[in-house]
């Protein structure tokens, strides 16, 4: 099933390097195909949105299983403070 294209008004953005999650697994645009590979994949506002909110989660999976000690409490507000820019933005791209 073919996708329909992002609105007009809506930024485009192109991969230049391959683009890797948290988990070691490249991002995929919407049809399955790594990204930032040949012939680039272009990533809309609100794909982007969806792989920093994936990202985030993984984060927050990591902080809560125990990973990195240490780093907790910082890792803690960088993740809430992540999730407030993500929200924002994702407020920001529906009043377009």
């Amino acid at each position: 099933m073919a996708m329909a294209p992002p609105p007009a008004s809506e930024p485009r953005f192109e991969a230049q390097e391959p683009s890797w999650s948290p988990a070691g697994q490249p991002h995929r645009d919407p049809m399955g195909e790594p990204m930032g590979e040949e012939g680039s994949a272009e990533v809309t506002t609100t794909e982007l949105l969806e792989q920093l909110r994936q990202d985030r989660l993984w984060l927050l999976r990591q902080i809560d299983s125990g990973r990195w000690p240490q780093w907790r409490l910082d890792l803690a507000a960088l993740e809430r403070e992540l999730g407030q820019l993500l929200e924002q933005a994702a407020e920001r791209c529906s009043e377009r």
